[in-house]
């Protein structure tokens, strides 16, 4: 049936929609871990939708391809480590700058091309509404949807287990607590003592639960995904070892929350 114009004027649903529309008022910087990574950069940064960063910020984890050359070449700002400090400790150098260079917003998005690029703008929304202080991006809304976009069997498994004890542990409802694509708040990254945590993938996890035990809001929003050649995905061992990282640092926040044993990961900076 045609939307009848005398009942639903269009003109009076859309021009005061679109007055009543906040402009972004917050700095947003978009970070991107980055190791060899030159055949996918330029992918990931087409689908950004303009203006929905003012800075994007790439730091090189030493990179044996034309990685930095290429982020140069397309006004990146560029930090590089000398050596390969591991997937965490990159992170680390990633929030570090962002905070120096006034971030209000921080936006994590691997440079592989993995994660559509195109969500940001909507995930950050939840974050300058106060809906959220961190915003993950999920792969799977459905086990179909995430195979077609090639997902491994195993690693769909993998991830639907992990993130039913995590929900259980931490009392919370995320789809996919295992995504490289986030929103954090300013105060979540000045509160989290990140530092101290591993310099491999398990940081992840690590800061995930800290922002629970710091008592941060999460929230999700689907993320459609690419699994291919060039994209960044661990391999069956260094997935089982960071299996077992999780459930440990699951572990010591029981033990923290019970008072048996206080950890330093939980201790807030400041």
């Amino acid at each position: 049936m045609p939307l009848r114009q005398d009942v639903f004027p269009v003109e009076r649903i859309t021009a005061p929609a679109a007055a009543a529309m906040p402009r972004r008022r917050q700095r947003v910087i978009a970070v991107m871990p980055a190791y060899n990574a030159e055949k996918t950069l330029a992918a990931t940064l087409a689908d950004m939708p303009p203006g929905c960063a003012d800075e994007v910020l790439l730091v090189d984890d030493g990179s044996k391809d034309r990685t930095v050359e290429i982020a140069r070449a397309m006004g990146l700002t560029v930090i590089v480590h000398p050596h390969n400090r591991g997937y965490g400790g990159n992170q680390k150098t990633c929030y570090q700058h962002a905070l120096e260079r006034g971030a209000d917003v921080v936006v994590m998005i691997h440079p592989d091309y993995q994660y559509d690029s195109r969500v940001i703008p909507h995930a950050v929304g939840f974050i300058e509404l106060g809906i959220c202080d961190v915003v993950l991006g999920s792969r799977i809304r459905s086990r179909d949807e995430a195979f077609r976009g090639g997902m491994p069997a195993w690693k769909y498994l993998a991830n639907r287990f992990l993130t039913a004890v995590e929900n259980l542990a931490l009392g919370q409802n995320l789809g996919d607590f295992h995504s490289g694509f986030r929103v954090y708040r300013r105060e979540v990254l000045e509160r989290i003592p990140f530092e101290k945590n591993s310099d491999d993938f398990v940081f992840d996890t690590q800061f995930l639960v800290q922002a629970v035990r710091l008592g941060f809001r999460l929230g999700d929003v689907p993320v459609p995904v690419r699994y291919f050649k060039e994209a960044s995905s661990i391999n069956f061992r260094r997935s089982v070892r960071y299996g077992l990282g999780t459930l440990g640092t699951l572990g010591l926040y029981w033990l923290d929350r019970l008072g048996i044993h206080r950890s330093p990961l939980f201790r807030p900076k400041g």
